[in-house]
């Protein structure tokens, strides 16, 4: 072979041999594995199932199918709450029960707010010491039926006096800051959104005396009136009321008498 031949041979196969080195040199190498210690994992939350309602329940009502289960953070269930843990038939028992209050979806069921199924809705809502009183009202005696179940009124009592031949009338308030309990058989605003109601008794939470002081002047008053208080007065306090109609501390040693519209005491026999 000619010499000039193996001198072209030999530089082809030294430019291959550089090309494939640079080649070689131009690949960049893959990256390292980064290897990921795993850290320690949050525990998972632990869940209770609580029974909740389902549907919004006026006051009075059935709680029927408006009860649940649904899960509850463990840390966030407090003692007044119904669990499946502890009363895994509380759903269906609870069907029956009525409500002391207006319960909203999603809340979580308390047996405070319930009132067992065969007990007396209003005996249970009446707190304890105070009496339940009804007095019948009119619209124009109440209001004009703007008086709603859970308002505070004032009693006043119109009565016909004669003095000296003429006769007149004499208006007292006899109480002041009463709850009115409910209006006829109606205990909350109604469910149509109707905001007034003109009813013809009012049921009133009274003390022991309140309840005597109301009995004797719907006795002794042409009419009784019940005047709406303002939200911002129903903290008031030590207010007046009629107790000169009911003895006082000798009540036992004297009888109360009523004649036309008067009020007398006398000694009581023994």
């Amino acid at each position: 072979m000619p010499a000039s031949r193996l001198i072209i041979l030999g530089v082809a196969v030294a430019a291959a041999g550089g090309a494939g080195y640079v080649a070689k040199n131009m690949v960049v190498p893959p990256p390292a594995e980064v290897v990921v210690q795993p850290g320690p994992q949050e525990p998972a939350v632990r869940m209770v199932d609580v029974a909740i309602v389902s549907g919004d329940v006026p006051i009075g009502a059935p709680l029927g199918s408006n009860v649940k289960w649904t899960p509850w953070p463990a840390d966030a269930v407090n003692q007044h709450f119904i669990t499946r843990d502890n009363e895994p038939d509380a759903v269906e028992k609870l069907k029956g029960s009525v409500t002391r209050m207006a319960l909203y979806s999603g809340e979580p069921v308390r047996r405070a707010k319930l009132i067992d199924e065969g007990q007396s809705f209003m005996s249970s809502i009446l707190p304890s010491g105070s009496r339940a009183v009804a007095t019948s009202i009119a619209a124009d005696t109440s209001a004009g039926g703007f008086i709603l179940p859970n308002d505070f009124v004032d009693v006043i009592m119109t009565r016909r006096t004669d003095t000296g031949g003429s006769s007149g009338f004499t208006t007292e308030t006899i109480l002041q800051n009463i709850r009115v309990l409910a209006i006829d058989q109606t205990i909350q605003e109604d469910e149509e959104g109707r905001k007034t109601r003109v009813g013809q008794t009012a049921t009133l939470e009274l003390t022991p005396q309140q309840a005597e002081i109301i009995t004797v002047a719907q006795q002794m008053a042409d009419r009784l009136t019940l005047a709406l208080r303002s939200i911002k007065d129903t903290q008031e306090t030590g207010l007046d009321e009629a107790d000169y109609l009911v003895s006082g501390a000798g009540r036992r040693g004297t009888v109360r008498l009523i004649k036309s519209g008067e009020v007398s005491e006398v000694g009581a026999r023994k």
